[in-house]
């Protein structure tokens, strides 16, 4: 049963990022290393914020839920500054290889790295998130047995889930916040990243937590398709699975071989 409970949960947790790994990232070798750069920027981010929990512990000498709410908050904006360093980094990145193409254009677009980037982000803060959770899962013991809530490890994956949705969304909203300098965009994402955080704190009241963080999954999803460049008429054309026709023009040279005589 509880190899069970621990596939299960992890197949909720990172079954879709998985999915979107294995159909979108991994045949294309650049993507795939805009997938390992973006991992590297948040495992930063979490040794910046690990550093910073010590020294606040050591100076204050105390971990109570005040504490607890300031680190997690330092948590977010750490990983917003590292993921606005992996965008400076791909800027450049992407520059670099339009200078080496023979046309002039980078051999993958800044939306796809911020997608890939945002995924990456998404997918090491999931396991990191999740991977205790699992551990725990798989057994010895009975989840509830003390009164606690039995949902505990379902919860647990489809917040994990939302997460690395939210990571992916978020990555494209930020990468296009920066390219066109709206600070406004930049604060919506620090902001919904800061209340998808906060709202965990109201667990095991997981009808406050869990509902309100895929209403924001949601949202911040149908944002970042807008601002992708999606419609309603891309979606109707893709679910119809029709073809349009390419209505190129041929053209002909005016010169023709004189005939053989």
């Amino acid at each position: 049963m509880g190899a069970a409970v621990c596939f299960g949960c992890a197949a909720i947790a990172l079954g879709p990022a998985a999915a979107l790994v294995l159909l979108t990232v991994a045949a294309e070798p650049l993507r795939v290393l805009v997938l390992v750069a973006g991992a590297f920027f948040w495992l930063l981010s979490l040794l910046a914020a690990s550093l910073l929990w010590f020294v606040w512990v050591q100076l204050s000498g105390r971990e109570d839920a005040a504490l607890l709410l300031l680190g997690a908050a330092a948590a977010v904006l750490l990983q917003e500054l590292c993921r606005f360093a992996c965008f400076k980094l791909l800027k450049k990145a992407d520059e670099g290889l339009a200078t080496l193409s023979e046309d002039g254009r980078s051999p993958i677009s800044l939306r796809q790295m911020a997608y890939v980037s945002g995924l990456s982000f998404g997918i090491i803060s999931g396991i990191f998130s999740i991977a205790n959770i699992l551990a725990d899962s798989s057994g010895p013991g009975t989840v509830g047995i003390h009164g606690d809530s039995p949902y505990y490890f379902i919860t647990s994956a489809f917040l994990t889930m939302a997460l690395v949705l939210l990571h992916t969304f978020w990555g494209v909203i930020f990468f296009d916040a920066c390219e066109r300098r709206h600070a406004g965009g930049l604060g919506l994402v620090v902001g919904g990243h800061l209340l998808a955080s906060g709202l965990t704190f109201l667990n095991p009241w997981y009808e406050a937590s869990l509902g309100p963080i895929f209403i924001l999954t949601l949202c911040t999803g149908l944002w970042a398709f807008s601002t992708a460049g999606g419609s309603l008429r891309n979606i109707l054309k893709c679910l119809s699975c029709k073809q349009e026709p390419e209505g190129r023009v041929m053209l002909y040279s005016a010169l023709q071989v004189p005939p053989k005589e």
